[in-house]
């Protein structure tokens, strides 16, 4: 299975080698590097072999083996039962793929800042490292470390090269999620004092009285709902996401909002499920009018970064009602759907860089006759747009269906409130395409409009051979996860049977 990596500690290196470099980066020259280059080639050079090796990890890994592969443990305080626990299953597999994936892709895209550029990028290889520790950890406190360790470069990174609001919305950002997070941390307390130990898979066997999940669910939900931003705790998202430098933005809505669901995946459900089950009405109405309002708040907008941003919003409505069906495919749905919206988010940022970079404005009334000028660009842009809002044969297309079969089989109306986002973020996309790509142009005619560069190709080209792979062929990502998810949804409803309030009974007739 993993013999590549049988005297290698994989998931210790994906996390420790961007950290070298980010050191490497900071503690370098800067008489020696004072144009930034060095530091550039550095980042691209870490984070490319962070791909390679999260691929080979993709190879090496068995869809069909039972519980966590590649596991390392170590004692750290032991007398507190702490340790330094990692491994990885077919959950949080891709998202430790996604995240060496699009780091490459955003320093790609950084590649012309020059304000502290050596800061900039040792920020995101930071950001990497603590992204991808949060994914492999199996111990709740080291859990708790990357969640919020990863707050500090993207703090950085927005309120240093963000927009003229950079430290308003840089100070937004940190302290909503951080407020968010307290309540975690008191939930971590209590289990561990309950508990003993903070192992995660221990935990997630360990019995707890229904009344007490409740309050552990909420306190949940606080910190991953804000995370995710889940409606209404997504009221930090568009100022956030508005004021972020586009490769801030990228990570932020393609990889940090998944944060927050796979805590609903990997706590939530495993280690609360009779709360889970109580509270799923709630999440439902919580991923409905997510889906619902915010995709109006979505066709309102004339700001194409923030209309892309509450679409980004009104689609972890549709994965937070997938989760909460705590059925096999509607599970199923909500991870392929937050691994496609991930590519698909990120690539529409980037078009936007592409757009900001040529002078363009971000207004949706000063743009227009783009396809005419920049051809390849808009054929790029209406594979996205179109992945956005699942058009068959698209990875979008795939998700959505799936987490409507599991929402359908819960509850008829939610499904059908659920899918009336595919019909808005039609509405909304289609405006976003007429105005950029075939509406007579607004904008200056010296604006440049060159088509896409070499880099530029290199940013989208693999992620739109991506979501057309994933459309085509949806099994490259559901065999890997379904072992997984399957002995999810069935250790949650045993767990949940076992403790006689029988508030499982919505998810089991």
């Amino acid at each position: 299975m993993n013999n590549v990596f049988v005297n290698m500690p994989i998931l210790s290196v994906l996390i420790w080698l961007p950290i070298l470099g980010a050191v490497i980066i900071l503690a370098g020259d800067s008489d020696r590097d004072s144009d930034g280059s060095r530091s550039r080639w550095i980042a691209l050079g870490v984070s490319t072999v962070e791909l390679v090796l999260a691929i080979a990890l993709l190879a090496a890994f068995n869809p069909h083996a039972s519980g966590f592969q590649f596991v390392e443990i170590m004692d750290w305080l032991p007398a507190y039962g702490v340790s330094y626990h990692l491994g990885i299953d077919g959950i949080s597999l891709f998202f430790v793929i996604l995240t060496a994936l699009l780091t490459p892709v955003v320093i790609l895209a950084s590649w012309r800042e020059h304000r502290r550029i050596r800061t900039y990028m040792a920020a995101f290889l930071l950001m990497e490292a603590l992204t991808i520790g949060m994914f492999e950890s199996l111990d709740f406190l080291l859990f708790y470390i990357f969640f919020e360790g990863v707050l500090i470069p993207m703090y950085l990174i927005i309120g240093i090269w963000g927009g003229e609001r950079r430290v308003h919305a840089a100070l937004k950002f940190f302290l909503f999620t951080l407020a968010g997070s307290l309540p975690m941390l008191l939930a971590l307390v209590w289990m561990w004092q309950h508990a003993g130990t903070t192992n995660m898979v221990t935990l997630a066997h360990m019995p707890i009285p229904a009344s007490v999940q409740d309050w552990l669910f909420i306190a949940f939900l606080a910190s991953f709902g804000v995370k995710a931003a889940v409606w209404p705790m997504h009221i930090w998202l568009p100022e956030v996401y508005g004021e972020a430098p586009l490769p801030g933005t990228v990570m932020l809505a393609a990889v940090l909002s998944k944060m927050g669901a796979y805590g609903f995946l990997r706590f939530s459900l495993p280690m609360l499920p009779e709360a889970s089950a109580y509270f799923a009405p709630l999440m439902f109405v919580l991923g409905v009018v997510a889906v619902i309002y915010i995709s109006l708040a979505a066709l309102a907008q004339r700001d194409i970064k923030r209309m892309v941003a509450y679409s980004s919003a009104a689609h972890m409505g549709l994965i937070v009602v997938g989760i909460f069906t705590l059925s096999i495919v509607g599970i199923e749905g909500a991870l392929f759907q937050m691994v496609s919206h991930g590519l698909v988010i990120a690539a529409l940022f980037l078009c936007i860089g592409v757009l900001l970079s040529r002078g363009q404005s971000r207004m949706l009334d000063q743009l227009g006759g783009l396809a005419a000028r920049m051809p390849v660009f808009a054929t790029f842009l209406m594979l996205f747009v179109l992945a956005n809002v699942g058009l068959p044969g698209t990875s979008g297309f795939v998700g959505e269906v799936l987490v409507l079969a599991g929402a359908i089989k819960v509850n008829f109306w939610v499904a059908l409130l659920t899918g009336t986002g595919m019909i808005l973020s039609v509405a909304y996309m289609l405006v976003l395409t007429r105005r950029v790509l075939f509406d007579n142009a607004r904008y200056s005619s010296n604006v440049a409009t060159n088509d896409l560069n070499g880099r530029e190709w290199l940013m989208l080209a693999p992620i739109a051979v991506l979501v057309l792979f994933l459309g085509i062929y949806p099994d490259a990502l559901t065999v890997p996860f379904s072992h997984a998810v399957q002995t999810l949804v069935h250790e949650t409803l045993a767990a949940g049977r076992a403790v006689p309030s029988g508030r499982l009974a919505m998810v089991t007739r």
